[in-house]
């Protein structure tokens, strides 16, 4: 039987079409724990993004060397799958140039992606994004390399609609560390974690202004790090809420054990992957006109919906049955 079109070929006439990105994000500042990180995922598959870090990976004197060794491991064979992105320092600190060159220069053909911390605006923003141009044209790379850029500073808050609408912007990540750092003291410490960083509505109110700016502009929102290294229940409550109570689609991990607690939060469940699954196979069958799934109509609005809950299913690795894969993933 011939199939349909895909759903991003007609779901989306109007908005853009999210990145297919992993849902967790994984820092790794030393080469110790980034060969670790990679050999995760050569084991565990492609279910989640490596960042290496040059912000707080460096060693103070030593950032070259810390480039030129992140762009050897991106270019090496351990780099199984070309899910590995960069962050670079902060664009008030004199090494921001030298990472970008370094690591875009030695490993543009493979980096999936640079992450530009502590922007104060849209400004820092632009200026990053003309020099990482610039450094891949110098090198001829037929491609442009994403930019995720971190909102934790008041101006780059203020400004998040117009970051997220910069072209190449693929992720806005909600710094909470630093965002409330910037208060002054006005903000206990326990907004830095569980319950208070979903409940006091100053970061309430950041996480809502990151996750609209982000999808508005078909950019992906990324949630904050959990201090909580072991206990796996705390961590997967927290990946829950910010996906069902805020809406973030991706989140960062610091320690390896906070990977899997992560995927488990934020994977849809398992009675609504497989309705989405039904529901789009029936669409696609019906070259995408309304359809009835148990006595409730369906049209592109919900099929839209159920795409996205499919997506989410295998960016966090749920096994899908096989006409879901060859109609839509392979």
């Amino acid at each position: 039987m011939t199939t349909g079109a895909h759903p991003d070929a007609v779901l989306y006439s109007e908005e853009g079409v999210l990145p297919e990105r992993a849902a967790v994000e994984h820092f790794a500042g030393s080469e110790k724990l980034m060969r670790k990180a990679l050999a995760l995922q050569a084991e565990r598959g492609p279910v989640f993004d490596i960042t290496f870090d040059c912000e707080d990976g460096a060693p103070a004197g030593a950032e070259r060397d810390h480039a030129e060794m992140i762009a050897a491991l991106i270019m090496s064979a351990e780099n199984r799958f070309n899910r590995v992105g960069a962050r670079i320092h902060d664009i008030t600190h004199s090494a921001w140039r030298t990472d970008l060159e370094q690591i875009v220069g030695l490993a543009g053909t493979r980096l999936a992606y640079l992450v530009l911390p502590k922007a104060r605006g849209i400004s820092d923003v632009e200026r990053v994004i003309a020099t990482l141009r610039e450094v891949e044209s110098r090198g001829g790379l037929s491609r442009e390399i994403p930019l995720h850029v971190i909102l934790e500073t008041h101006g780059a808050l203020h400004q998040a609609w117009e970051i997220a609408a910069l072209p190449g912007i693929e992720t806005l990540d909600f710094g909470l560390m630093d965002f409330v750092s910037a208060h002054h003291g006005a903000l206990d410490a326990s907004t830095m974690r569980s319950p208070g960083q979903f409940e006091h509505p100053v970061v309430v109110s950041a996480k809502v202004q990151t996750v609209r700016a982000a999808l508005a502009h078909a950019v992906l929102p990324s949630h904050n790090v959990c201090i909580e290294l072991r206990d796996q229940t705390i961590i997967e409550s927290d990946a829950r809420r910010a996906r069902e109570e805020f809406g973030f689609l991706r989140m960062w991990s610091i320690h390896p054990d906070q990977i899997e607690p992560i995927l488990r939060g934020m994977q849809p469940a398992a009675a609504e992957v497989e309705m989405a699954g039904e529901i789009l196979l029936a669409a696609q069958d019906a070259d995408w006109a309304p359809t009835r799934h148990q006595n409730r109509l369906h049209d592109r609005a919900s099929y839209r919906y159920f795409w996205n809950v499919l997506k989410r299913a295998h960016s966090t690795g749920i096994e899908l049955p096989e006409p879901i894969i060859r109609r839509f993933f392979d």
